[in-house]
């Protein structure tokens, strides 16, 4: 199997942030692999941006640095290198000022580009200064693209109001709404598992489907960045974009076509047939101290914190595809294993012609998501050997570094494949206005009740699958949560 490349247009992409840590660790390594890849034409640009008083030499340095650090064993070769820093530009420019704007959009000029691409890798405050002072100055047209960064807002308020701010100044076909978890292969596998094969559709209902469960587990905690984080939690932080996003891939209709506003008008359908959380449908934790690291409330600097760093919750879809079957979420901060999974479990056979004891076996389809990208369906064999009917459960396994061998190496990471449709105008990947409203319309309610409530987050051992709650939240229904690890089962 060959994996194709094929080249974008010419493009200048504008990185508002450029000298930030996003733009260091993935954005300017992802561009890199692009360029030695062959899809970025040797004629585009990259254009840093940032308060940082620099010239082109000083952000050159500084992107060869990054991409010695973070761009694995690409950067070694110093020709390709130099080649792709002579496309490398920067401008020192002031968001909320007029520093800059002048000579950026001097720089802008160049004659036969027709793709403009702005990256916002600043913080959201900022998205509205940068999006104003890009029409005002003539840098952006009607067709350039901008690039934001979640969070999409801190509750629906704030949300209808970035939307508004953004809408002012540029389309809704123009605003790229970028969440990295899109861009995993797995993830886009999943909806060609589902729409591309007869084998799962006619299975992909409640006549069929047990219950969903879908997991990102951490083993980090929040050192470094808890006074951000404790003003979100793991709600806001993961559940209202993340996990929301893989639920609408794993539980939309079929769209008409392989298009991006068939496809986002597809998940909108499914956020907007969520029923409401009840409280003790839901669970929050927050670890302790152990294994000689501090405390979450340690990290967040906060001894009253009541911010939750994990979250376990049931949801259902109240439409005819899913009426009745459970869709477990969880998410958490220092927890036993690295670990994103979507676990389909299929309902037990109406009659089993085996013993009783031979006959407990589910299939489970269960896509992994990191950190060993692939898919695996559980079936029921018989296990080898003399002795009688054993039956025994192991995975039909497309593991994609053992499938694809050394293909699977060159499969780009997110930010790589999501900044690439972006130059190409596709929008299937990133989310739409109206879908961040109706994620939040969904999710206030949630956070407002515990608020309300004055709920307190139980405590939870680092290194473990979570509170003992959790356990309970699906012991109640006569199911358990998969194992959290980073090897397949």
């Amino acid at each position: 199997m060959v994996s194709r490349v094929i080249p974008v247009e010419d493009f200048d992409l504008v990185i508002f942030g450029g000298t930030g840590d996003l733009a260091r660790r993935k954005i300017l390594p992802g561009l890199y692999r692009r360029f030695l890849a062959g899809q970025m034409p040797d004629s585009s640009r990259i254009i840093g941006a940032a308060r940082s008083e620099m010239d082109d030499a000083g952000f050159r340095d500084m992107v060869a640095e990054a991409i010695a650090e973070f761009g694995g064993d690409e950067g070694g070769d110093a020709a390709c290198l130099k080649r792709f820093l002579d496309r490398v530009h920067y401008v020192p420019v002031d968001a909320r000022g007029e520093d800059g704007w002048a000579e950026l959009a001097k720089l802008m000029t160049r004659k036969g580009c027709e793709v403009r691409a702005f990256y916002f890798s600043v913080a959201p405050g900022l998205f509205g200064d940068l999006a104003e002072r890009l029409r005002l100055h003539k840098i952006a047209d009607r067709d350039s693209r901008i690039v934001v960064e979640k969070p999409f807002g801190h509750d629906l308020a704030t949300a209808r109001d970035l939307n508004a701010t953004l809408a002012a100044h540029f389309a809704e076909d123009q605003i790229y709404r970028i969440d990295h978890y899109l861009g995993k292969e797995t993830v886009q596998n999943l909806m060609a598992i589902r729409f591309g094969n007869v084998l799962f559709e006619p299975l992909w209902n409640a006549h069929y489907v047990d219950h969903i469960q879908i997991t990102v587990a951490e083993t980090v905690g929040v050192a470094g960045r808890g006074s951000y984080y404790d003003q979100s939690g793991a709600m806001r932080d993961m559940v209202q974009n993340h996990l929301m996003q893989l639920l609408c891939l794993i539980a939309m209709e079929p769209p008409s076509m392989f298009d991006a506003d068939a496809v986002r008008d597809e998940k909108l359908k499914v956020i907007r047939a969520l029923q409401p959380i009840a409280s003790d449908q839901l669970v929050r934790g927050q670890y302790a101290a152990g294994d000689g690291q501090p405390s979450y409330r340690d990290d967040a600097e906060n001894p009253d914190s009541r911010t939750e760093s994990y979250i376990a919750l049931k949801a259902h879809i109240a439409n005819w595809r899913w009426a009745g079957v459970p869709f477990y979420l969880r998410t958490g901060k220092r927890l036993k294993a690295r670990a994103s999974e979507i676990a389909v479990v299929f309902k037990d056979l109406g009659h089993s012609i085996f013993p009783e004891d031979e006959s407990r076996h589910r299939n489970i389809l269960s896509i992994r998501l990191q950190p060993n990208e692939g898919i695996d369906l559980q079936v029921t064999i018989k296990e080898p050997g003399p002795g009688g009917m054993r039956l025994v459960d192991v995975p039909l396994d497309m593991t994609f570094a053992d499938a694809l061998g050394p293909e699977a190496e060159g499969v780009p990471d997110a930010y790589e494949r999501l900044i690439m449709d972006v130059i190409r105008g596709n929008q299937t990947l990133f989310m739409r206005g109206d879908e961040v409203e109706a994620a939040w319309a969904w999710t206030d309610p949630i956070i407002e009740g515990w608020e309300a409530r004055g709920d307190r987050p139980v405590a939870y051992e680092p290194g473990s699958s979570g509170p003992e709650d959790a356990l309970m939240l699906l012991h109640r229904d006569r199911r358990r949560w998969r194992d959290i690890k980073t090897e397949v089962a």
